[in-house]
């Protein structure tokens, strides 16, 4: 069939409609436990106290970190087809292990594994996908794929209501999604391709692993973005691991509730907040090669707004308000997240793209794993969440001076000819 030939046009789009489920099973698994918190604490007894759990979310994050880089040079070096198939089938496999885990030390291993397998996934899929669409519809493709993501984050705060059902119950939901991410493997090993060589690409200098973080660590829009990705991405990871817990504890609601009121509301403004911020961008970057950083910029206002509303909302004693601010956040996440990888795009060479993607992981989800850990310990102190929020919401202020100070640049290379 002509449309799977990877030099069709049409066979852009359908990588990423093959890829938007894998980056719902990718988010679905880390938004569960955050929803099922309760069930899996009441399960697991000597994890003990919020401190524990924090580690056990953190203990990803810090294995997702130390290995992405390595996942995104890998990517850059070798097939990301196979590597994208390869992290799928390893992560679902981990998945399920999870729902058989008995102690507080064998859920911080299945943690650690899931960090490990997971993190070659996102940098080789933001890689192929930016690799098969070009300037002109690169941002709402990255779009596109981030909406698998938010999807996933909304069926995994469903979970919740799963774990509350004695029928089912919080394991039943890692063997469920351990074994669709399996069986989702075989049809995508045998339909996703990597991209055509373009031309000027077999010239492209390949460095060794220290010299590719050299280059990119020499360019100082690079940092930029890496400081720009990392300081709002804290607030993020504490919004999904942690709201859940908030909401039930601040506005006495039930753990089904709370993670649906914590999940679906922002992460439905995220699908429209990545379709809309995707399709601006694309739009303003005909006109202006700061387009996509403009609209990126924007979507941090709103995060800013939305952090100090909901450290705010316990006070107002009112579940709306904190979902109000909530759904901003979405909004604004989704600009951003649209946006990363293009703007990374434009300031480094295509063979160092999955590799930066990596570093920039390497340093937001290593600190994301930072704040889970250091989140935890705060709620034991009883420091108020006000305060804690503030600081996340300064953090994202910061990261607007920092991505309009980034210079976008001409890395492109152009398709090579298609003999007819």
């Amino acid at each position: 069939m002509k449309w799977l030939n990877e030099k069709n046009a049409g066979y852009a789009w359908f990588v990423v409609a093959l890829l938007i489920p894998v980056a719902l099973l990718n988010y679905l698994d880390r938004q569960m436990l955050a929803a099922m918190k309760f069930s899996v604490m009441t399960d697991i007894p000597d994890i003990g106290n919020e401190a524990n759990w924090g580690k056990v979310l953190a203990v990803f994050k810090w294995t997702y970190a130390a290995l992405s880089p390595i996942g995104g040079f890998l990517a850059d070096r070798f097939s990301r087809r196979r590597i994208i198939v390869g992290s799928l089938v390893v992560w679902s496999a981990v998945t399920w292990a999870t729902g058989h885990v008995q102690t507080f030390e064998q859920l911080l291993l299945t943690r650690a594994l899931m960090g490990i397998s997971e993190a070659f996934y996102i940098p080789a899929a933001l890689a192929l996908i930016a690799e098969f669409h070009l300037g002109p519809t690169r941002s709402r493709a990255v779009g596109l794929h981030q909406m698998g993501i938010f999807v996933g984050v909304i069926v995994g705060g469903f979970s919740g209501y799963a774990a509350d059902n004695p029928a089912l119950g919080w394991r039943w939901m890692f063997d469920l999604c351990g074994m669709a991410g399996v069986l989702y493997a075989v049809p995508l090993f045998f339909l996703l391709r990597n991209p055509p060589a373009r031309a000027g690409a077999a010239d492209q200098p390949r460095t060794s692993p220290l010299g590719a973080v050299r280059e990119l660590l020499g360019n100082g829009s690079f940092v930029l973005l890496v400081f720009y990705f990392t300081l709002p991405a804290m607030a993020g990871w504490i919004v999904r691991d942690w709201m859940p817990a908030i909401l039930k504890a601040e506005f006495g609601i039930g753990q089904g509730k709370a993670g649906v009121s914590a999940t679906f509301y922002w992460m439905v403004a995220c699908i429209f907040g990545a379709f809309f911020g995707g399709w601006l961008a694309d739009r303003w970057s005909r006109h202006t090669s700061r387009g996509r950083i403009y609209t990126s910029a924007i979507g941090m206002g709103c995060i800013v707004v939305a952090m100090f509303g909901v450290g705010y909302s316990p006070q107002t004693g009112l579940l709306w308000v904190a979902v109000a601010f909530l759904i901003l956040f979405g909004w604004g996440w989704g600009f951003f997240d649209t946006n990363n990888m293009p703007i990374l795009c434009q300031i480094t060479r295509p063979h160092l793209r999955a590799t930066g993607y990596g570093l920039m992981n390497f340093v937001s989800i290593g600190c994301g794993g930072l704040a889970d850990w250091w989140f935890g310990i705060l709620r034991d102190w009883k420091i108020p969440l006000m305060a804690i929020f503030g600081i996340f919401a300064c953090g994202a202020l910061v990261s607007i001076v920092l991505v309009l100070l980034i210079r976008p640049r001409d890395t492109e290379p152009v398709l090579a000819p298609v003999a007819h």
